[in-house]
């Protein structure tokens, strides 16, 4: 049987939540401190309303998505595990390392599924782009840079780079196996105190290499990770269409008599059989709240990401 979830917190990305579980046949129930908004959603979506305090009790809940504003998510997941319930959390999961680990900690103590919400994990291309890695198509990985650039959204706790850089931090983890042994951040606020702009410089064992751009103030969208390695480069780029998502480019580089030369080849697209990244993300939670397997985006990996932020984040006056 499907778990009965419940989503906490309906807003923008909480409704897409709701939209999924319904389709998957897993949406039991909805809460939100704006009482009206869940009411809306549970008629829409022909499941309960339920007060954010009395969710917690409710023993025909297995489980809770928590798409909050952050800075309520520790708190949350900790009385959630608590109550017997596994969790799915939003990125980023705490706004400290310290409350972070508490949470986690707290699910382990109590035997929860403790889940996050890096959802291009899930996305078919990166997906595909890691098998080729891991399949040594690239060669050995020298260096990753990804670009997630656009206007918005703008928020009053989150600058861009806790916005907008967890899912490719997930990314980047995923490929390198390792945290980073040095980390450098630069920033900048032109709208307020909260950085619009941010760069992260990242070192990893054995000498590779990775950069982060991340942009709400920018008037194109981009969404790009790029790979290169001694083989070949690869660009999982997601504003392109599906038959164009993964490129390889097998490009040549060599010394000729003390000189360099190289040779440029036309990419190659991988073939990507066309997904939803939150399906397949909220398909794996089902799949780990029955089987009790640990998730692919666990709580430990989000703990790895929230340092990296915290590294790398910049402050203004």
């Amino acid at each position: 049987m499907k778990p009965r979830i419940a989503v906490l917190g309906c807003g923008y990305w909480g409704s897409n939540h709701i939209r999924t579980l319904k389709a998957l046949g897993a949406l039991h129930a909805v809460s939100d401190a704006n009482a009206a908004r869940a009411e809306g959603f549970a008629s829409e979506q022909e499941c309960l309303a339920l007060d954010p305090d009395e969710l917690y009790a409710r023993e025909d809940i297995d489980a809770i998505v928590m798409a909050l504003p952050p800075q309520f998510h520790a708190a949350a997941a900790i009385r959630a595990v608590e109550a017997g319930k596994d969790v799915l959390v939003e990125k980023p999961i705490a706004l400290t390392v310290p409350d972070a680990e508490k949470a986690v900690a707290a699910a382990r103590a109590n035997k929860r599924v403790f889940m996050v919400g890096h959802v291009l994990r899930f996305h078919p291309a990166f997906e595909m782009l890691k098998q080729l890695i891991d399949a040594g198509e690239l060669g050995t990985v020298k260096y990753i840079h990804s670009h997630r650039l656009g206007l918005g959204k703008f928020h009053t706790e989150n600058d861009a780079l806790w916005d907008l850089a967890p899912h490719d931090l997930s990314m980047i983890l995923a490929i390198t196996g390792a945290a980073p042994t040095e980390i450098r951040g630069e920033g900048a606020a032109l709208l307020d105190h909260l950085s619009d702009f941010a760069h992260l410089h990242m070192r990893f064992p054995g000498g590779l290499r990775s950069h982060l751009f991340a942009s709400r103030l920018n008037p194109y969208r981009e969404r790009r990770l790029t790979v290169v390695g001694t083989k070949a480069m690869a660009v999982f780029d997601d504003v392109e269409p599906w038959d164009r998502k993964l490129a390889v480019y097998r490009h040549a580089v060599w010394q000729d008599s003390g000189h360099w030369a190289f040779t440029t080849n036309e990419p190659s697209y991988v073939p990507v059989n066309a997904g939803m990244p939150l399906t397949r993300e909220l398909e794996h939670f089902i799949e780990c709240i029955g089987t009790r397997a640990e998730p692919r985006t666990s709580g430990e990996e989000a703990i790895g990401v929230l340092r990296i932020l915290t590294a790398g984040t910049v402050t203004h006056d």
